[in-house]
């Protein structure tokens, strides 16, 4: 029998890598993490969700400031922002975090931890730093960049991504946005809020192209309330520097030509996948540009060499990636079968109001051509919401012919909190009715979504069939009170 250095050798310390290598190390296999940069925790702590919403956070709170007569209070005066002071903030959220994900941390689970750049030299070894490291099995989580788009003169063209936007020494007068995905639609109101006259420029004729037209539309509608222009069906024709400055060319839906000009340009269409240099080709693992070529028990074509993260090509979130990892524990380490199922894989975008999302969306049931019955309640009509001032947005639960679930979107207040209660409602075949039947504490956000699961009863509960059943076998009486004509039923 072969013997090698470790039983699992696991390539990037983000979401996949750590999922897999605290695992494996707490169940006893010898394993050893290699991360190329000189921290772990990846695209996500450094230069993705934590600083994020860290940001998004700091633009929330001046922003409310500036509302304080909304709510009641004496109006205040706010000073413009020091971005250099939110920037040391948004650092010492991710060095807090970074303690989680240390080196020292790792070693006390027991698993060994190098830094530096390795090389497949045959499919059970790497090359780091001139030695050979040997693994019987491999996971591949070496995450993803931002991929540029194919602009004439962007090359030559200052401009940042989502690696330098939350390290800048000074707020910028006036940022462009390329995209309109969920990082372009999150820093463009978290800048706008902060102070900086935004642009966001998009090739489609919706922000957030994957979401339903109408919650999408809800989203940027608020954006524009805050300032921030949009430019929807525009053909980018070229960038380029006029005094330091971006400039990007582009012409509008009605075919005129535009051009704008900014201190800064945030490029936020596109990630690739960090495979150059692995040397995957020597060893006959595939890829392409999109990622690794997986099974759905996330193997390469060598079946002990695994793929996890935002190298699948697929649903690079955070929260994706951990699942991933955990799927290969199963099957590298465990050695239980097992294959990734994302039916129920929540996503949410962070802008206020958020917009979070689970299964099927209208958009994707009618790509489906499934047949399905939609059923909404407003935030409108929720106490707590009111209360909080913050009465915008509105659940959609999506149903198919036989009244089971095929998704949920829910736009407003903290969406992505309340997302997680269909998390276990779909994941765990909960019936509607249990869920109508729960107790939710009030007035919370959250008794939206029992709301609306009691909306889908409600027809059958107080139909007249139900009613005569009453009134046939305990002789109820019926309406005690009959509006004034034209009134209405309260």
């Amino acid at each position: 029998m072969a013997t090698y250095d470790y039983d699992l050798g696991v390539l990037g310390g983000g979401s996949a890598g750590l999922t897999l290598t605290s695992g494996a190390a707490q169940l006893g296999a010898k394993t050893l993490l290699i991360e190329k940069e000189p921290r772990l925790g990846g695209d996500c702590l450094h230069y993705g969700c934590v600083p994020s919403k860290t940001l998004i956070k700091t633009a929330r709170v001046y922003h409310l400031m500036k509302q304080a007569d909304r709510f009641g209070l004496p109006p205040v005066e706010t000073p413009p922002v020091d971005f250099a002071r939110v920037r040391d903030r948004i650092k010492g959220v991710i060095a807090t975090i970074q303690e989680h994900d240390s080196e020292a941390r790792f070693c006390s689970l027991g698993a060994a931890v190098r830094f530096g750049s390795a090389r497949f030299v045959d499919e059970h070894s790497v090359e780091l730093d001139g030695k050979r490291i040997s693994a019987k099995a491999w996971l591949i989580a070496t995450g993803s960049s931002p991929a540029a788009p194919p602009v004439p003169g962007l090359s030559e063209t200052p401009y940042i991504t989502n690696k330098e936007i939350f390290y800048l020494d000074k707020l910028p007068e006036s940022l462009i946005v390329l995209g309109a995905g969920p990082i372009a639609i999150e820093m463009a109101q978290a800048f706008a809020r902060l102070g900086s006259k935004v642009s966001v420029v998009q090739r489609s004729g919706q922000i957030l192209s994957k979401e339903d037209k109408d919650l999408a539309d809800g989203v940027m509608a608020a954006l524009m309330a805050e300032g921030v222009e949009f430019y929807l069906n525009a053909k980018v024709t070229g960038a380029r520097e006029v005094g330091g400055r971006p400039h990007l060319a582009f012409t509008n839906a009605d075919g005129k030509a535009r051009e704008l000009s900014a201190e800064r340009m945030l490029v936020a269409l596109g990630r690739r996948a960090n495979l150059e240099g692995l040397g995957l080709e020597d060893i006959g693992v595939e890829f392409d540009a999109k990622g690794l070529k997986l099974d759905a028990r996330l193997r390469t074509a060598h079946k002990h060499i695994y793929g996890a993260g935002d190298v699948t090509g697929g649903n690079q979130f955070t929260h994706a990636a951990g699942y991933e990892g955990g799927v290969v524990l199963a099957n590298a380490v465990l050695h239980l079968p097992r294959k990734t199922d994302y039916t129920w894989l929540p996503w949410c975008t962070y802008a206020d109001p958020e917009l979070a999302s689970i299964g099927l969306n209208e958009k994707a049931a009618e790509a489906a051509g499934l047949k399905y019955t939609v059923w909404s309640e407003q935030f409108a009509g929720n106490d707590r919401a009111l209360a909080e001032g913050e009465a915008e947005g509105r659940i959609k639960l999506i149903l198919d012919q036989d009244e089971k679930i095929l998704g949920a979107q829910i736009l407003g207040l903290h969406a992505g909190e309340l997302i997680n209660e269909w998390v276990a409602v779909a994941g765990g075949k909960v019936k509607l009715s249990t869920m109508a039947g729960a107790m939710h504490p009030y007035p919370t956000l959250g008794e939206i979504s029992k709301r609306v699961a009691g909306d889908v009863l409600a027809p059958k509960l107080f139909s007249d069939l139900v009613k005569k059943g009453l009134k046939l076998f305990f002789s109820t009486r019926g309406r005690a009170c009959t509006p004034p004509t034209g009134g209405t039923a309260q």
